[in-house]
């Protein structure tokens, strides 16, 4: 007979310690073991990290290190997610000096970063329920990378309008130069992403 583990709080996770580096989401109170990156994506997230930081100060940007606490929209739903790639705010700095999260009384980071792995279960979980998380959390600007069709779907959040959802600011693929603004001053076609990760 297994016995059953208690349901954490996410006051109570945050506590936690397996004495593993195990990356884990907090669903429905129960610790889900994230699997490794597979090499290509993290290729990708590297990658994209070193573009990034051509623009701003390199210790900003994070790869699948950095955990942002989010909301639970619908049932199944994680309490915590581990982005691709992150770029921090510079108040970030000093506020996760003891763990790299940034947690819902803290400012939301300014951009998110999915690179999408096969599968329709990955799918659905990056262009839809990360996305509704991630909006409702007030995160600027989130990417999707799409290794299967070579496109970069990028949403943004559009206060002007009061929108209750991101704005599609557009699917870009080949040669089509990727507008962000988050990072107006970036020069960067997807073709430049994927032929990289080939």
């Amino acid at each position: 007979m297994n016995p059953v583990k208690p349901r954490l709080t996410f006051e109570e996770y945050l506590e936690y310690d397996d004495e593993t580096d195990n990356r884990y989401e907090l669903i429905d109170g129960a610790l889900i073991a994230l699997p490794p990156e597979s090499e290509p994506n993290d290729f990708l997230a590297v990658w994209l990290q070193f573009e990034l930081a051509k623009l701003i100060n390199l210790r900003l940007v994070k790869t699948h290190t950095c955990e942002i606490q989010v909301s639970v929209l619908q049932a199944g739903d994680a309490q915590n997610r581990f982005p691709d790639l992150v770029v921090l705010r510079e108040e970030h700095l000093a506020l996760t000096q003891k763990r790299l999260t940034i947690k819902l009384d803290m400012p939301p980071p300014l951009f998110v970063a999915e690179v999408v792995s096969p599968g329709q279960t990955n799918r659905n979980r990056d262009y839809q329920r990360k996305r509704h998380q991630y909006f409702d959390r007030d995160i600027a600007e989130y990417w999707i990378l799409d290794p299967d069709n070579e496109t970069v779907t990028v949403f943004q959040l559009n206060l002007e309008q009061n929108s209750q959802q991101y704005v599609e600011v557009g699917q870009f693929q080949g040669n089509d130069l990727i507008l962000s603004d988050v990072f107006p001053d970036l020069q960067l076609t997807v073709d430049r992403i994927f032929s990289a990760g080939r």
